[in-house]
């Protein structure tokens, strides 16, 4: 699938940014990407409301092999074939996938507080009390 191709295809969805990722493209809508166009297929982005769809119509989860094993990603699933011909429909389900989308990037932790997590678990350093910088300095006036 080419640029031009995938333009097309989503016209009924509106506008949509295509970006070169891994061995296709990437598909986004307001920022958020929805769907992959690769070798394999066509992907939608999916979750627990939108795969049921996708496993009534006989779709499969995208998947891809690593020399030690085969990795399923069950957050994108392989639109059925027949919706190439019919755009209305594609573009139902476009919108389903980028809500699909939406949802997943709302479950997600924002980064900031990752970082704050990460400054409350490093341990503090020591400051040293007058008491001990005073038994130092006795230390060493007594040698």
């Amino acid at each position: 699938m080419d640029r031009e191709f995938l333009i097309d295809l989503f016209a009924d969805f509106g506008p949509v940014a295509i970006r070169k990722m891994f061995s296709g493209y990437g598909i986004s809508a307001d920022g958020i990407n929805f769907a992959l166009a690769l070798r394999a297929g066509l992907f939608f982005r999916a979750d627990e409301v939108t795969i049921p769809d996708f496993e009534a119509e006989g779709s499969k989860p995208f998947q891809y092999s690593t020399r030690a094993k085969t990795v399923l990603v069950n957050s994108y699933w392989e639109l059925p074939a027949r919706l190439f011909d019919d755009s209305e429909e594609l573009a139902q389900w476009a919108r389903a996938a980028l809500a699909a989308a939406q949802r997943a990037k709302v479950k997600k932790r924002p980064r900031g507080k990752r970082a704050t997590k990460k400054a409350a678990n490093k341990p503090t350093k020591k400051i040293a009390t007058k008491k001990k910088s005073a038994r130092k300095v006795a230390k060493k006036t007594v040698r």
